[in-house]
């Protein structure tokens, strides 16, 4: 095929829904254009998923070479941490990622031309890029996948704005651990950085307007900050900043219950999506209350021949999710047929322990009408637990009443990320907890803990032996 002839696509960003595109549509036959007006690869590779994992895994080390459940039998000693090094470390495995994925990809695909600068819509079938030089070119299109990402967004504290306070991207990038750091968020980039900083040394303190992590179970918010305040992490629920200041190197943040001294201060309270600047609204892209382009399950706005995925959305902020989306979006754009499915969508929040959810939780499906049956297993009857001498943490299983289908699964437990998946597929392919009971699940597991939950449905599991099943 000539390559005039090509279906023209363009896509605006280069993080994971835009990378999943490109490819995807190159795969497909189309002359693909990527524009891009910062750092190649996004916001997971460069300052989210990627970075944090690192420096959460650098924290759980040092953690447990100050404290574990076996000091009895091994001696402990502080780690001494160079925060300079581990900043180091942590870069140069997000350099290397930027370049393996997204940059050297890009670059051997003969059918895809990046483009650096800064895009808004010009018509229908055209986007303008302004270079950083202020130079500005018009990219024709006959498809286009918006795919821009968010930012942290700050709450409008009077002053926080004149100080020098942290988002995410700051705190992953500082070379320096404060001694004392205020973390304003209950959500999962506030539980997870805080309690990663709380454990290279710093003394940490959380404001949330509610509870931690809200939006969830209630158990799950009750499980951290009770894991949290073990770990002498201060946690204030019911608790806002009135004011922000910053004088001599401290922050000073007002609150109803009294005034909070840091040395520095993180805000991870959301992130907005990139959708400023783009006239959306020339062209007829409709957005949702928070900014987001409201798009359909096969990622089309409410604009012809444009659609969108990730951040930049109103779908949940999660890098695997704009992936999936963009690979939906370019076979939709190259004349297939494809649509994304989240209602097996597993999440995971990378505390320690670990929060891991797929489905409905109970006062969603009793919200939506569904007669459900849910059982709690506590990890003191999960064998992999009591071996490991830390039991933190439950299994809640979520079931229709009478079939016992699965709807939904929570977890707080060690490794409960690698646990999760096992409900997804067990949801998708629509098993129920009978079923669930009835599978071979390796002994001194942590996944044998939903075979547990699976089975409290039915029998006590305090009378089952060892490995019963």
């Amino acid at each position: 095929m000539a390559h005039q002839t090509r279906l023209r696509v363009a896509i605006v960003g280069s993080g994971g829904g835009a990378m999943a595109a490109a490819l995807k549509a190159a795969e497909r036959g189309a002359a693909v254009t990527l524009i891009e007006r910062g750092v190649i690869g996004g916001t997971c590779v460069n300052e989210g998923c990627v970075p944090s994992k690192i420096l959460i895994r650098a924290a759980h080390i040092a953690h447990l070479r100050r404290e574990s459940p076996f000091d009895a039998g091994l001696s402990a000693a502080p780690a001494v941490v160079n925060r300079p090094h581990l900043l180091a470390q942590q870069q140069g495995r997000v350099d290397e990622l930027r370049c393996t994925k997204y940059a050297d990809i890009l670059a051997g695909i003969a059918t895809i031309t990046v483009v650096r600068g800064e895009a808004r819509f010009a018509g229908g079938h055209t986007l303008a890029v302004t270079s950083a030089g202020g130079g500005e070119r018009l990219v024709p299109f006959d498809r286009c996948l918006v795919a821009t990402g968010a930012s942290a967004s700050a709450p409008p504290i009077p002053g926080l704005a004149d100080t020098p306070y942290w988002t995410s991207t700051e705190a992953l990038a500082s070379d320096r651990l404060p001694e004392r750091l205020a973390v304003i968020g209950s959500s999962a980039v506030a539980v997870e950085l805080a309690q990663a900083f709380a454990r290279l040394g710093s003394r940490v303190t959380i404001l949330a307007r509610r509870t931690l992590l809200v939006r969830e179970d209630p158990a799950i918010g009750e499980a951290i900050i009770e894991a949290f305040r073990a770990e002498g992490i201060t946690v204030l629920p019911e608790t806002q900043a009135s004011a922000v200041s910053f004088k001599a190197g401290e922050f000073a943040l007002v609150t109803s219950g009294g005034e909070i001294r840091a040395d520095h201060l993180l805000v991870a309270t959301g992130r907005a999506p990139n959708t400023r600047g783009l006239q959306l609204a020339t062209v007829g892209v409709a957005l949702d209350a928070g900014g987001g382009i409201v798009v359909d399950d096969h990622m089309r706005t409410s604009a012809v021949d444009i659609f969108a995925t990730g951040d930049c959305t109103g779908q949940p902020q999660l890098v695997y999710v704009a992936a999936a989306g963009g690979t939906r979006a370019a076979i939709n754009m190259t004349g297939g047929d494809a649509a994304l499915d989240l209602t097996t969508m597993p999440a995971v929040i990378f505390t320690d322990p670990q929060v891991a959810t797929v489905g409905l939780t109970e006062a969603e499906a009793t919200a939506r009408n569904i007669a459900a049956d849910a059982r709690t297993l506590r990890l003191d009857a999960v064998p992999r637990a009591l071996v490991d001498f830390d039991t933190r943490g439950f299994i809640k299983v979520v079931a229709a009443a009478g079939t016992g289908r699965l709807l939904g699964v929570q977890i707080v437990a060690p490794q409960a990320g690698e646990v999760i998946q096992a409900a997804a597929l067990a949801m998708r392919a629509g098993l129920t907890v009978h079923d669930l009971a009835d599978q071979l699940f390796p002994y001194l597991t942590m996944v044998e803990g939903l075979k547990l939950a699976a089975q409290t449905f039915t029998r006590d599991v305090g009378q089952l032996s060892c490995c019963a099943g």
